[in-house]
């Protein structure tokens, strides 16, 4: 197990009736940004609980930040919290709404530059406007972590950004806000959230028992409870294993000591970027690939993966490869998410272009940094 430094300062408040608790957990006499999405807060009840939790705040409102969110659209919040001498953010949706508002509170107080080097140049952020989550669509863990990634649609880009400046100060988790997500946000949020793990966990021994445990523990809660969530929303025991595992998934605690592969991700970047594919399914798309392709380099971890995950025992060691890239496939499939580029209706130039920009960029991606173009045309055409 590698040397590593954990410190996770995010105040988790999980379980029912947690949003009358949000304004308690602001600082006084601030004055708050609400951001969130498309507006789904207000049909589900969300809006009025949040409102009602920080009446005591002058408030001031900011909607429509995208799936995928747009650079474009954030920088027009980065202006609102400038003019308006926003003080405190408070993020209310899924990962999207809140890896937006972590792009805001940095930019906003970015003074090097222009705030998209945050993005392309990895620009330090210095300092970042303090924050508070109320998620209300587990999947990304952005809600618990330091990261989070943005969609520049003028120049097709989707890249990400990672400090713990912009850490939120706490996030509630109330896993009754999912009663009403459609289905396929529901599916998503299930694969969003096993990608995570895999790519913390499918690379090479390290003698890390802990944190592999922990990780197929979360893998094994999501096969177990994600189709409980889908066959009965209202299940609250099955969405609040479900909501906790998905941030449990990345809040860096499984990924500390051991390497980390996080190729299946900056791949599936691209497809959304070109496409506009939601991110989970771009995963659900890219990993089986990548576990094919990786196959010899990751075998240690793939048998470990089948045989403690999937329960597969028997046969030879490219046998029992097959079997955990097919039983992995096969349950992404089993929650709706089709695996194949052509469900997508994405063509083979498609290919070209994500394989050109990764030439232009000059590195490769994985655990050893041995990803370059030409495994990602093998990745992707696996798919075809």
């Amino acid at each position: 197990m590698y040397n590593f430094e954990y410190q996770n300062p995010v105040k988790i408040i999980f379980g029912k009736g947690g949003i009358r608790k949000v304004g308690a957990n602001i600082p006084k006499g601030s004055k708050i940004l609400l951001t969130y999405g498309g507006g789904s807060i207000f049909k589900n009840g969300v809006y009025d609980q949040v409102k009602a939790a920080i009446k005591d705040f002058e408030v001031v409102e900011f909607g429509g930040i995208e799936p995928n969110p747009h650079y474009e659209t954030l920088m027009k919040a980065v202006e609102v919290v400038k003019n308006e001498n926003i003080t405190f953010l408070l993020s209310v949706g899924g990962g999207s709404v809140i890896d937006g508002t972590k792009f805001i509170a940095a930019a906003a107080c970015f003074k090097n530059g222009d705030p998209w080097d945050i993005l392309s140049k990895r620009a330090l952020v210095e300092d970042a406007v303090p924050h508070g989550t109320v998620l209300t669509l587990p999947a990304t863990g952005s809600e618990m972590n330091s990261g989070a990634v943005i969609t520049r649609m003028e120049t097709t880009e989707k890249l990400s950004f990672m400090s713990p400046k912009v850490m939120p100060l706490f996030s509630v988790l109330d896993p009754e806000t999912i009663y009403s997500l459609p289905e396929k946000q529901i599916a998503n949020g299930i694969v969003d959230a096993f990608v995570h793990v895999i790519e913390q966990y499918l690379t090479f021994p390290v003698n890390s028992p802990i944190q592999d445990r922990f990780a197929e523990s979360i893998m094994k809660t999501l096969i177990e409870e994600g189709p409980k969530v889908l066959a009965d929303q209202n299940n609250y025991d099955a969405a609040a294993n479900f909501m906790w595992s998905a941030t449990m998934a990345l809040n860096g605690l499984i990924g500390v000591g051991v390497p980390q592969d996080w190729a299946t991700h900056m791949i599936g970047h691209e497809l959304t970027a070109y496409h506009g594919i939601d991110h989970a399914r771009t995963l659900a798309i890219v990993l089986p690939g990548v576990m094919h392709i990786k196959r010899k380099q990751k075998e240690n971890k793939l048998l470990q993966l089948g045989e403690r995950v999937w329960k597969i025992t028997e046969g030879n060691v490219d046998e029992r490869i097959d079997q955990t890239i097919r039983k992995t496939a096969e349950f992404f499939e089993s929650v709706g998410i089709p695996t194949k580029l052509p469900d997508y209706n994405v063509a083979t130039d498609t290919i070209d272009s994500i394989c050109s920009r990764f030439e232009k960029r000059g590195y490769k991606i994985g655990e050893k940094a041995d990803i370059g173009p030409a495994d990602i045309r093998a990745i992707l055409e696996n798919r075809l």
